[in-house]
């Protein structure tokens, strides 16, 4: 196994992390900017009021996009796992 296989491996591992991570963190960040210009244009400092919004966002982006994610995960492992005669030899 030379470096370069494992710099690939490591490579494709944190694309696929940072795309799972961007599609449920950005609806959220996006849902708590909105909040917070509403809480700052009516002056309402309720904690509640930002944090419910970005949980709800978040699940749905869970929700929706979960199916997705577990398949690029999947295929993620089954490459790793078929590649791996021909990393070892």
């Amino acid at each position: 196994m030379d470096p370069s296989s494992v710099n690939d491996i490591f490579r494709e591992a944190l694309f696929i992390i940072v795309q799972m991570v961007a599609v449920i963190i950005t609806p959220s960040l996006i849902v708590g900017l909105v909040v917070s210009v509403f809480q700052a244009a009516t002056q309402i400092n309720e904690q509640t009021l930002s944090f419910l919004p970005r949980l709800l966002v978040t699940l749905l982006a869970v929700l929706f996009t979960g199916p997705w994610l577990l398949r690029k995960l999947q295929d993620f492992f089954e490459n790793l796992l078929f590649e791996i005669p021909n990393l070892i030899g």
